[in-house]
This record gives structure tokens, sequence and C-alpha cells, in this order.
């Protein structure tokens, strides 16, 4: 009968709306975070205290290093290069031997080190292991303003100098004609196994790691809401802290926001993309950077991740002869700041270094990497990022909460699409094409990304979107 009909759809009825109702409101879970990873990466056994106080700390040289260092430069044995070969082959040893002559002859290393002191660095221990940090505060502050924290992390084969440049745009904004309506006071620390932080003594550090002796980091210096910004292995450090701590994030700023966790609509979206682009949400210029994909996405991978392929298996093999040779370290590190700064300057006989950077930036990123003896373990970081398998880990699944600002710039590595990035980030409050400008963008670039940062940090400000997370 008709009544039966009626009764049979108005129960299916309320069974779809309580479905849709419940799978709403109920399960829409608390927002999943990270767990927090309490490691111990000191030597031998963990004691029952640890000392959490922050000491200064100055970089120095000695005499010996200096004469250590020169005495491998004037040793150094150098094989010809192909005719007309420039930096297809890697670096080219015709200009490394320039690169070296500038190193004895005119590179002051004790100027860089009084350039590395002008702002303040610091020491403190966090799981065991000594970190070290750069912390610069504005010299001067608008009426009624404070200073905004800013944690900034660098990537591989980077350091903390790459931030010189864009410290104070962001710490003192008014004096370089930037706006002054947000200023910041600027955290950056070197990754454990980077620079002047100690490298853990044991396996296992890994991305999530960093993120969470970093959050200690900022809370021992009393920030319990602050920025953090980062591209490279720093970008993926930000991220997971802004999964770690989505309650201490204002807000999350990428130049690099990489996503690793590839489904079957990736992949779809690869393939048929470059006929329907508009079906899978890509803008012209994802379009640009993406297309041919054999070409941008898959040969440019193949041809740039054979270092990565090396670190994440073998590290300690290739690290130990470039822990000894200062010219193999420089050639090693030179060769992706040529290529990642922009694909063709593998055609130029000079690898295009000097046109975005000075040599003593270069050689001064280097030395850093030379006094401290870390190469090895800054490249030990992708075995323990990378072994267990990319899209394994908890992290790669995570969606981020936090309001996020991403600046992609066009001659990054792997370029990922604004579509794709929101599926991973569901928080973009800003996402801008950059008009130029590589990997090292902070660098390279460093008007553009502190322009970028600020307008980022203006937009959550005002809409008081940390709040609203």
């Amino acid at each position: 009968s008709s009544s039966a009909g009626i009764m049979l759809l108005d129960i299916l009825v309320t069974l779809i709306a309580g479905t849709v109702i419940y799978y709403y409101f109920l399960s829409k879970k608390k927002e999943e975070t990270l767990p927090f990873k309490e490691g111990w990466w000191g030597k031998g056994q963990k004691p029952d205290a640890e000392d959490a106080t922050i000491r200064p700390f100055k970089v120095e040289t000695t005499e010996e290093e200096l004469s250590d260092l020169f005495r491998r430069l004037d040793q150094a044995r150098f094989t010809e290069p192909l005719e007309n070969s420039c930096f297809q082959y890697g670096i080219n040893s015709v200009y490394l031997r320039k690169v070296v002559s500038y190193w004895k002859n005119q590179f002051n290393w004790k100027k860089q080190v009084e350039v590395l002191n002008k702002y303040p660095h610091f020491k403190t221990k966090i799981q065991g292991i000594d970190i070290h940090f750069i912390h610069v505060k504005p010299p001067r502050l608008p009426e009624g303003q404070s200073a905004k924290p800013l944690l900034m992390v660098h990537g591989w084969p980077g350091s903390f100098y790459e931030f010189y440049k864009i410290i104070p745009l962001l710490t003192d904004p008014a004096s370089h004609g930037l706006s002054d309506e947000h200023v910041f006071e600027v955290i950056c620390p070197s990754i454990p196994g980077y620079g002047f932080s100690e490298a853990p003594h044991k396996k296992d550090f890994n991305s999530v790691s960093a993120a969470s002796v970093f959050y200690e980091l900022m809370l021992r210096l009393g920030f319990s809401e602050f920025y953090a910004q980062g591209g490279d292995w720093g970008g993926l450090i930000c991220t997971n802290l802004a999964q770690i701590a989505p309650n201490n994030l204002k807000g999350l700023h990428l130049n690099l926001a990489s996503v690793t966790r590839l489904g079957f609509s990736h992949v779809l979206s690869v393939l048929l993309g470059c006929y329907l682009p508009g079906l899978f949400g890509f803008q012209d210029e994802d379009f640009k950077r993406m297309y041919p994909f054999l070409e941008k996405g898959v040969y440019r991978i193949l041809r740039e991740s054979g270092y990565a392929h090396i670190q994440a298996t073998k590290p300690d093999t290739v690290g130990c002869g470039l822990n000894d040779s200062p010219v193999g370290l420089a050639s090693y590190i030179l060769e992706k700041f040529s290529t990642w700064t922009d694909p063709e300057f593998c055609n130029l006989e000079d690898g295009g270094l000097e046109k975005k950077f000075t040599m003593d930036d270069l050689l001064t990123n280097i030395m850093i990497y030379w006094v401290s003896g870390c190469i090895v373990s800054s490249m030990r970081f992708y075995k323990e990022i990378l072994q267990k398998g990319i899209g394994t880990q908890k992290h790669e699944k995570l969606p981020v909460h936090v309001p996020t600002g991403i600046a992609s710039f066009p001659n990054e590595l792997m370029h990922t699409p604004q579509a794709w990035a929101r599926k991973k980030y569901p928080n973009v409050v800003s996402f801008h094409y950059m008009p130029r400008g590589g990997h090292f963008a902070a660098l390279e670039e460093p008007v553009l990304l502190a322009e970028d940062v600020l307008q980022f940090v203006g937009k959550v400000e005002k809409q008081q979107l940390w709040k609203k997370k």
C-alpha cells in the first residue's frame, strides 16, 4: 500500500539525514595532532637532569683551523672538465679553480666571522644536544606595538646564514621601505647536525624530532604564540611543528610546500591536467610550471635527485670524503646553489653562481659547514626522514589546520600546484606565484620573501585567523 511506501521513504530519509548529521557534527573529531616526539639524542646514557640555561655563543676561528684549511686548498687536485660542458656534468672544475683561488687569496673569513657575530648567538641543551640559534630583536618599535616572534628554519645545504639578508627587513621593515604594521623578532636555529647545533648521537632524528626540539626552544624562550617560516627541510620542520602544536602556532609561511602523499587523484590530474587543467583546479601558472610533465616533472627530478638517493641511503660514505676535502665540499654545495637557483644555469661556464649571490656569501655558507665539520650529519637527515619510505609517515597523512601562507617560486625544484597544496594545507590564506627566484629564496630574493611574509601575517592578524582555527 502507499502508506507503507511513504513510511519506508520516511525511514530512509531519516536514516540518511541521521547519517549526514552524525558524520558532520559528531564524527568531526577534534583535529588530529602529531604527537610531540620526546627523544634524547646525547651521547651514551640519558642523565637524570638537563641543564636548561641559555648561553651566549660567538662564532670563533683559530689560526690552526685556517692554516689547516689553506694547506688543504694548496694541495687540491683538479680534473680537467669536458670541453664546453659548463655545469651540465655537475660543477665545472675550471670555475672551481677560480673559486679556490678566491678562497685562498681574497676571501676574508675573519671579516665574515664579524658579519656572523653581528646578530646575537646562543646555545641551549634540548633533548640531550646543544641547539644553536640567533635571536634578533627589532632596533625600534612603532608606538604601542610589540614584536611578533618568528621562527625561521633553513634547509640543506644551507644554514642560518641564509636569513642574514631578510632579517633586517623583518625586524626593521620601515628602514627598508616596507610597511611597519608588523615587526618581528626573529629566531633562527641551526637544525641539529647542521652548523653550530650539535649533531644527534643516536639514530632516528627526523623532521618530527627537529620540530619537537624547536617547539621546546620557543617555549623556553617564553613564546607560547609565534609564527614559523621555512623552505626545504625548514618547510617540513615548520609543517610538523604546526601539526604538533596548532594552538601555539599563529601562522605558517612556506616557500616550499611539498606534498609527498600522492593518491590516485593526483596521478589522474597529472595525466589529464594538460587537457583539462580547469577540471583539476590548475591555474594557468600551475600549468606553465608543470607541463610538459615528462620534462618538468619526471626528467628534472631524476636529473636533480641523485644526491638525495645517496644521502637517504649511504650518507656517511660520500660525507666522509667531503668532510676531509674543502674543495670537495665546495663543489658539492656550489652545484646545488647553481642548479636550484635556475635550471638554465647549467649551460653557463660559471654556473650563474654570481648572478644572484656574492662569492663571499657562498663561501661563508660553505665555511659554516667546514669549520663545524657537519656535512656528514647534515646529510644523514635525509636518511632519517626518508628511510621508511615516502608517504608512509603519520605527518604525511595529517592535514595542517594552522593558517598558511605559501610563496611559490618559479625555479623551485618541484612545483606544487595550488590545488594540491590546499589539500594538505586546507587553511591557505595566501598563495602567491612569485615573479622570480628559486630554492634559496631568503638569500636570493629577500625583499620578495619579506613582503610575502609581511602581507601574510597582516591577513592573519587582521582577521584573527588563528582564533578561528
